[in-house]
């Protein structure tokens, strides 16, 4: 086998390669439609869905953050035997307020303050400052609350986008936004959801899931709960809301433990399920760590109520009748999908703070068809005239540079395709310029083989230093785009990284078909002549 030939059975191979992985097998019409809706993945802009800018409530996980420190500073207070008349902290709402969390600690002796220091010590994400003999106060540091921020939003994220990633949703895009210090935000883009609603409730749902103790209740208000406890609540308790239910008089309060049993970390599974009474529900099953505590605490609390408590509010209060190991459930749901969206964000995990949206659209079909078909229109158009302009220029050389760049664009389409990439409308826009720096390649090169031809030389010599000394010419300014373009996709933001994504691979695609192609068919074209005398360039 010549080296012709090799060269050509590589150009085939590679053609029949990116034609399967655009249409498939053809084995009909309907099929080759579906095989390429399936491998071409649209985006949101040309397939038309929802587009969400959701921002983290940061405050959430600072004051959380604070009660888990204030807690440790109680055992060690204990540990230490220092007395105090309180320890609270500030309530800060927003998140720009994030920052001002404070832990105020009152009433500690003068004479162990040296002792509260060295146990402040051991808190390296706080800094101590004395308010006066006996009242302290503690700060979060800047890079501690700037790390904490960045994890909420990161973790915040990722159960987003579990969730999300559960629904079967084709290519949705689930990233940060904006300064991860300052806008704690999150882009979400579903291409092709017909129901924002449920989804925006799906995400938005912080799914905190305990199970604890009934101490009291239920009672019909705030106030008669504590009336019935003295005027005051009990220590490490709280009082916490039912979910008002259909056919309901009045509101439900329980007074419950501060301390669950168990919590969302311990589950293993959740699915929907129907109850006796033919009603839906969500039923749960515990590790085995959660399983042991449940385990004992249902044995040792038979005839007394659990209180089921999603996202701060009573679901259900049943009674224990017998020991429980493993299992549980959450009854009240409307329909299947209902129990089947909590079993799904129960085992997704819990959100670290909660979101709120910002900037909600919804992209119709209609409108991601007409931008399909305007620029494929304007692609077509345009491709159009820089082949009669070739073919013009070049005459029968200009047939070769028609071929490379068809050939360009179909392995353009064909990489993203197998990659799995999600075309957009500036997707579209990187392969657009692809295709003109290919045109550009060929041109090089012929002018380039044009001079050698002016210069005396023959056919064959020209083409082959045509090639070779426009090549360099054709990396310098393939490596320059390159670059240019690994710094938007590392900055920029997903329709931008898609631009730069296209971009680079129609490049890589450029190599291949204006020189390895190119050179092939002036090969073949000078190998059937028996004297190459000339070159119709």
């Amino acid at each position: 086998m010549t080296r012709l030939q090799t060269r050509a059975l590589i150009i085939v191979a590679v053609l029949v390669m990116s034609v399967y992985g655009i249409i498939g097998l053809p084995k009909s019409k309907q099929a080759i439609e579906e095989n390429m809706a399936k491998n071409i993945h649209l985006g949101l802009d040309l397939k038309g869905g929802s587009y969400f800018i959701l921002q983290v409530q940061v405050q959430d996980a600072v004051r959380s953050e604070a009660d888990r420190t204030i807690e440790q500073l109680k055992d060690e207070l204990k540990k230490a035997g220092i007395g105090y008349a309180d320890i609270g902290r500030n309530d800060p709402q927003t998140v720009d307020q994030a920052k001002d969390i404070q832990i105020n600690i009152k009433g500690v002796d003068a004479s162990r303050s040296a002792d509260l220091r060295n146990i402040a010590a051991g808190l390296p994400d706080w800094i101590l400052t004395a308010v006066n003999s006996t009242d302290y106060q503690m700060t979060i540091k800047p890079s501690a609350l700037i790390s904490l921020e960045r994890e909420t939003v990161e973790r915040t994220r990722k159960t987003i986008a579990t969730r999300i990633d559960s629904l079967g949703l084709v290519e949705p895009t689930v990233q940060a936004r904006g300064q991860a210090e300052t806008d704690h935000e999150i882009l979400v883009q579903l291409p092709g959801v017909d129901d924002p609603a449920r989804v925006k409730q799906i995400m938005a749902q912080a799914a905190v899931l305990e199970l604890s103790e009934v101490r009291g209740g239920p009672y019909a208000s705030p106030d008669q709960a504590r009336a019935d406890n003295g005027g005051v609540l009990p220590l490490n308790t709280k009082l916490v809301r039912e979910v008002f239910k259909p056919g309901q008089e009045g509101q439900n309060w329980y007074l419950v433990s501060r301390t669950p049993v168990v919590t969302g970390t311990d589950l293993r599974s959740a699915r929907p399920s129907r109850g006796e009474n033919g009603q839906w529900e969500t039923d749960f099953r515990l590790s085995n760590d959660g399983a042991r505590r449940f385990e004992r605490f249902t044995e040792a609390n038979i005839g007394k109520r659990l209180a089921i408590i999603l996202d701060n509010q009573v679901r259900s209060a049943p009674v224990v009748e017998s020991r429980i190991s493993d299992s549980g459930r959450i009854t009240g749901a409307r329909d299947q999908q209902d129990a089947s969206d909590l079993a799904l964000v129960l085992e997704s995990g819990a959100l670290p703070a909660g979101v709120v949206t910002r900037t909600e659209s919804t992209v119709g079909p209609s409108l991601g068809a007409d931008s399909i078909r305007q620029g494929v229109t304007a692609g077509l158009v345009g491709l159009a005239v820089i082949m009669l302009a070739m073919v013009f220029y070049y005459k029968k050389a200009g047939i070769n540079a028609v071929v490379a760049l068809l050939l360009n664009a179909v392995l353009t389409i064909s990489a993203l395709s197998y990659f799995g990439a999600v075309w957009t409308l500036p997707g579209i826009a990187g392969l657009i310029l692809s295709l003109g720096m290919a045109v550009d390649s060929n041109v090089l090169i012929f002018e380039r083989i044009r001079e050698e031809m002016r210069a005396g030389k023959g056919v064959i010599a020209s083409v082959e230093a045509g090639f070779d000394r426009a090549f360099i010419t054709i990396i310098d300014t393939h490596v320059v785009t390159v670059v240019s373009s690994a710094f938007l996709f590392m900055f920029g933001t997903g329709p931008v990284k898609g631009f730069a994504v296209t971009l680079v691979i129609g490049l890589i695609a450029n190599l291949f078909t204006a020189v390895f192609v190119s050179r092939t068919i002036f090969d073949w074209t000078l190998s059937r002549q028996r004297q190459p005398l000339k070159l119709s360039i």
